[in-house]
């Protein structure tokens, strides 16, 4: 890392999906980073990934205030002044209904979801203020916050809370004069692993990146003063993502297809059903 005093950006969470994507935006902005995550293997790899990057990479836990405590410990031993932070903290939860799973599932969840979020912001927020810049610290929260995700109870009620923990430390921040918002994403994210089962409407990992780093610079409009905001579609990504065979008729079309395969079926079913159908199978077994 060179001794550029540009602004860096702090991202938590570097390893996982959303936080590599949020590492590579920045990367390719120019800007320095300083990556951190307990996957000591991930954080070499985003250093052989980006070789000639402003990039530093710190192993630390966020499961508890001592992990914090050393990681603003190491954080004041760079001489360089921060832009923000993007907490990109991943979210736990088994798969599976809600019941049919021990309360300590349900505990694990906030565990991995809600409190290293907390335990992050009650260390990170006073270090922030002491630059005096104005600081950002953008929560990057998933899906089922607002509306249940079937199948998935346990994170759908870990992204509730994160919501609420989001409103509450939005106003809590003000203190330190630091911005905490939270970026929900209400889908699963598309990236190159999941390219072929994903979803159309699946937003890119890379464009979650991007619109991260977007709320950390100062704006002076109305969206500065909001605690929650839910994440911009990339129409330009989408068109391009859309697979040949729903180009050929669009939308309409489809679901066209779809209703057209629907009918089928009920006649199918139905003529199975109807009398002189089950008359004549009679009549067949009589013969034989």
């Amino acid at each position: 890392m060179n001794g550029t005093m540009k602004p860096a950006i702090l991202v938590l969470g570097a390893t996982g999906t959303v936080g590599r994507a949020t590492v590579k935006a920045a990367v390719d902005a120019g800007w320095s980073v300083v990556a951190v995550a307990r996957d000591v293997r991930g954080l070499k790899a985003l250093e052989v990934q980006f070789p000639d990057a402003n990039l530093r990479t710190i192993d630390a836990s966020l499961a508890s205030d001592a992990g914090a405590l050393a990681l603003v410990a190491s954080l004041r031993e760079i001489a360089q002044p921060f832009l923000g932070v993007v907490a990109a903290l991943g979210a736990g939860g088994v798969r599976g209904r809600l019941i049919d799973h021990s309360s300590e599932e349900l505990r694990r969840s906030f565990d991995d979801a809600v409190l290293p979020h907390l335990v992050a912001a009650r260390h990170l927020l006073p270090w922030l203020a002491e630059s005096g810049r104005n600081c950002g610290y953008v929560m990057i929260g998933g899906p089922g916050g607002q509306n249940p995700w079937a199948g998935y109870g346990h994170r759908s009620i870990s992204a509730a809370a994160l919501r609420m923990l989001a409103r509450v430390l939005h106003d809590e921040a003000r203190t330190h004069a630091v911005r905490l918002q939270l970026l929900e994403v209400e889908s699963p994210a598309r990236t190159d692993a999941n390219q072929k089962h994903a979803c159309q409407g699946w937003p890119c990992v890379d464009h979650i990146g991007r619109k991260a780093l977007e709320l950390l610079k100062h704006r002076n409009d109305a969206r500065c003063t909001q605690a929650i905001l839910t994440l911009e579609p990339d129409n330009a990504a989408q068109s391009a993502q859309i697979r040949p065979q729903e180009m050929a008729g669009g939308a309409s079309a489809l679901q066209a297809r779809c209703a057209q395969d629907v009918h089928r079926l009920l006649d199918a079913v139905a003529s199975k059903f109807s009398p002189s159908h089950i008359a004549a199978n009679r009549n067949q077994e009589r013969t034989k």
